[in-house]
């Protein structure tokens, strides 16, 4: 199923509006009961969401998917609000895995809904201080935005300041403490050339694996 709204989009015409149809449309099939896998794509005007389920092989019929996307959003100050309130539509709980292009600022209370997912994967993602971790001045001061997480993949990192890792290397320490595993691929630059950095990757996680993206012609 695909779902688009192109007029401006309010909090309100969530869910007024798209909310009640979503939940009975996630309601009416069981399998979104199940194992989820959510694509995600945003940018300051447009979010895309795409839900379906995971780890479902069958030749009979594809696995249920569904596709809803708004644009014009208001000013930035309401974005936050906006995203929560279209994940709200999903069963957030049953979230395993999730992909996101981070096109723009996510709210840490959107990563918290879903507090299940076992595989990230990230995109376009900037290395900056307190990535992936919780305001420490805020309500989830102290925990982990992803308890539950075993797989991490990162794409075409961004960087604040040029080739700098450390915050990177501060998230792993903290995403892997009390004993959490995690396995690691990146896809794009890596600093082989420095190998105090790259040693403190590969001995904070279970696995890694770095590759370059596959040109577009060969």
């Amino acid at each position: 199923m695909w779902l688009s709204g192109s007029n401006p989009i309010v909090v309100e015409d969530i869910s007024q509006t798209l909310a009640p149809y979503m939940r009975d449309y996630f309601r009416r099939d069981p399998r979104f009961q199940g194992r989820l896998g959510v694509d995600s794509s945003f940018s300051d005007h447009h979010a895309s969401i795409a839900v379906g389920v995971v780890g479902t092989h069958t030749t009979a019929f594809d696995p249920p998917r569904v596709s809803f996307s708004v644009s014009d959003f208001p000013p930035p100050d309401a974005l936050g609000q906006i995203l929560i309130n279209l994940f709200a539509l999903i069963p957030q709980e049953h979230v395993v895995s999730f992909h996101a292009e981070f096109g723009v600022w996510h709210p840490e209370e959107l990563f918290f809904m879903m507090p299940n997912i076992e595989t990230l994967h990230l995109s376009d993602l900037r290395l900056s201080e307190g990535l992936l971790q919780p305001n420490p001045h805020g309500p989830h001061a102290n925990r982990k935005l992803f308890p539950s997480l075993r797989s991490l993949f990162l794409k075409n990192v961004i960087f604040q300041s040029e080739d700098d890792w450390s915050h990177f290397v501060t998230y792993l320490a903290h995403q892997t403490s009390d004993g959490q595993t995690v396995s690691l691929e990146v896809v794009g630059n890596f600093p082989h050339e420095c190998p105090e950095v790259v040693n403190g990757i590969r001995g904070l996680v279970k696995d890694f694996t770095h590759r370059y993206p596959r040109p577009m012609f060969e």
